[in-house]
């Protein structure tokens, strides 16, 4: 009996609704309308690589490839962890919980088995359950939080410049909402997404950059997060039941302590695995558009050995430490294709922040209103 899954190719953003079935030797993957062969997996090279301690549908993957796969009828699940042996772990995961809750009935009780429900299937599935202006005030709470007392860098053309190319990346993976880019004057080495479509770089970072397709390289990186929703599955993952609770009811009284006393960023962490396929994901975006790809590994590479110890790197590029071999290796491309900014967008991006002690700078303050927008990067 097949049973609906999502398949990622591991080179597009694109997301597709398949059946999966084990056959004889090897797991088929296919498209429940015409029963077309999307992706045939030898069984002995599948693998579980989700995280199964907090997601009952954890991801899997085939070795030596980016794609992924994740199957979330049980029954399914126990038939492929007999049919390969380093599928077992796909068994022990606990079922949904949202069925039981159910059967109470009415429409606050079955609200409620929804999002239980989501809990209990992993951040996978709960996160696409909160609204988007939540998510967009979690976001706004950190970011606040974050940068008070810091220098926001406000070179317009450089602004211009790194959002046009954040907004080609999310349109090229269909990502429908803007992406705001905000630029830190000083360090860390780093760059982080945070909930409702906000990425936030450090100068550091670009004025440590050998050029401007190592800068490109960690925003497709960045934006693979905001197409896979990682930030708030990062959350849902960390707070549960209670912040999903809290958000139904409207409860915003708790999201400032929690983004001021820093645990809304550490829970904005990344694994292993976020990572991979934000890394994938980037590669892929930037190849789609016909720009060097090859920024991703080289940073990388850069980066090997080093290791920063500022809070601020618990929700960016260092979020599961110093990159691999392996991750450098799998994002490895020629440099080939267009450069992704042009000579000028470069330089002024390079001079965002002034060539002069407060010039192209502003100082950030925790007490600015929601509404206010005056140093928010312009959305392209």
């Amino acid at each position: 009996m097949a049973a609906a899954a999502r398949y990622y190719d591991g080179v597009t953003a694109e997301v597709i609704e398949v059946g999966a079935k084990p056959g004889i030797g090897e797991l088929l993957i296919f498209r429940p309308g015409d029963f077309s062969i999307v992706a045939r997996w030898p069984i002995g090279d599948v693998m579980v690589i989700g995280d199964s301690e907090h997601e009952a549908a954890p991801f899997l993957g085939l070795q030596g490839s980016d794609a992924r796969l994740v199957v979330p009828d049980p029954e399914m699940r126990r038939q492929l962890s007999i049919a390969a042996p380093q599928l077992k772990a796909l068994a022990a995961v606990r079922p949904a919980a949202g069925r039981r809750l159910a059967q109470f009935g009415g429409g606050l009780v079955m609200l409620l088995a929804v999002f239980w429900g989501g809990i209990e299937f992993g951040s996978e599935y709960a996160a696409p359950l909160v609204p988007y202006r939540l998510q967009a005030r979690l976001g706004k709470e950190v970011r606040d939080s974050l940068v008070s007392g810091h220098v926001m860098c406000t070179g317009e053309e450089g602004l211009a410049a790194v959002n046009e190319l954040a907004n080609r990346l999310a349109r090229a993976a269909g990502h429908k909402r803007p992406v705001t880019v905000e630029i830190v004057k000083g360090g860390p080495v780093n760059a982080f997404t945070l909930p409702g479509d906000r990425m936030i770089f450090y100068s550091d970072l670009i004025d440590g950059a050998k050029d401007g397709s190592q800068v490109a390289g960690v925003l497709a990186h960045e934006m693979g997060h905001v197409v896979h929703d990682h930030p708030i599955k990062g959350l849902v993952r960390q707070y549960g039941i209670n912040t999903l609770l809290g958000l139904l009811t409207g409860g915003y009284s708790e999201i400032s302590t929690l983004a001021s006393g820093g645990s809304l960023l550490l829970a904005l962490r990344n694994g292993r695995n976020f990572e991979r396929d934000a890394d994938a994901t980037g590669v892929a975006l930037l190849e789609k558009l016909n720009l060097r790809a090859d920024g991703i590994s080289t940073f990388f590479a850069d980066l090997m050995g080093k290791e920063s110890t500022d809070m601020a790197t618990a929700a960016g590029i260092w979020s599961s430490h110093p990159p691999t071999k392996e991750r450098i290796d799998a994002t490895r491309r020629p440099a080939t294709g267009r450069p992704p900014f042009s000579d000028a967008e470069w330089r002024a991006l390079q001079q965002v922040c002034g060539s002069n002690p407060g010039e192209g700078a502003t100082r950030s303050r925790r007490s600015v209103p929601s509404g206010d927008s005056s140093r928010e990067a312009p959305r392209q």
